[in-house]
């Protein structure tokens, strides 16, 4: 029988969270993605495997991993939509009070989700990220980030790694990402700040980001455009105020 979504609201046995990763062609790192969130030493998690219409076997490898694991579900979805509608799948039958996001290309080292649900804890604070480690080949780069960050701050740049967000859905309800092709983590990023004062760091990498050829973040100038778009149509900033963010999130690109 297949191993497709479960979805149970509400149950006493909800995970204390969620982990959100969109899936598409991703079949040469899939295994490795979930083999970083299934070695966590810390186990109340589940992770929603949303597919976005795979054509090279990811759907069915996401399918097996789910079969292996009950904390792993697998969401499946005929045709490709973006990344966006894909996570927004996910947080729509997700069950954790946290959400925690992590592409299918990226993975977390093994003290990730107990060292930033500790933090949270201890802090109350509703939404937060880490460093992390940028890896090209063989060569590791650490991507360090400000203690914290408020919404006029992540304006003139974003310093906050979608595979270390992490956020509170008590204190912030379930949101969702904005449905835009690229920068839609962005956007989400700067509508949960409308909602609180700052979002807070855990002062050490905490996650592995893979580069590579062909993704789309790797797609510069369509990431400049996306930026672009972001400030003026769904952050509604006056051009000559866009102009100065997209500068500063420019000179930040040039030193990070």
């Amino acid at each position: 029988m297949p191993c497709r979504l479960d979805i149970r609201p509400g149950s006493p046995n909800d995970p204390l969270v969620t982990v959100v990763t969109p899936v598409y062609n991703a079949l040469s790192t899939l295994e490795r993605t979930v083999d970083s969130v299934r070695a966590q030493d810390f186990g109340d998690w589940e992770l929603i495997l949303s597919d976005d219409g795979s054509t090279d076997g990811s759907d069915d490898l996401a399918q097996r991993l789910a079969c292996k694991d009950p904390r792993i579900r697998f969401l499946p979805h005929a045709c490709n939509t973006g990344a966006a509608q894909a996570r927004n799948r996910a947080l729509g039958v997700a069950r954790g009070q946290f959400v925690a996001f992590l592409d299918a290309d990226d993975e977390w080292l093994p003290h990730k989700l107990r060292r930033q649900i500790q933090f949270m804890r201890e802090t109350g604070a509703a939404f937060t990220y880490s460093g992390y480690l940028r890896v090209r080949g063989s060569r590791r780069r650490e991507v360090r980030v400000p203690p914290s960050v408020d919404y006029a701050g992540l304006l003139g740049g974003n310093v906050i790694g979608c595979l270390t967000a992490v956020y509170d859905t008590a204190q912030l309800g379930r949101v969702e990402m904005p449905d835009l092709r690229l920068r839609q983590d962005y956007a989400l990023w700067l509508k949960l700040l409308r909602q609180v004062d700052c979002a807070r760091a855990v002062p050490e990498p905490l996650a592995l980001h893979h580069l590579r050829t062909g993704s789309l973040s790797s797609a510069r100038w369509a990431a400049l455009r996306a930026t672009w778009t972001l400030y003026r149509q769904v952050e509604g900033l006056p051009r000559h105020r866009a102009a100065t963010c997209l500068t500063r999130h420019l000179t930040r690109r040039l030193f990070n």
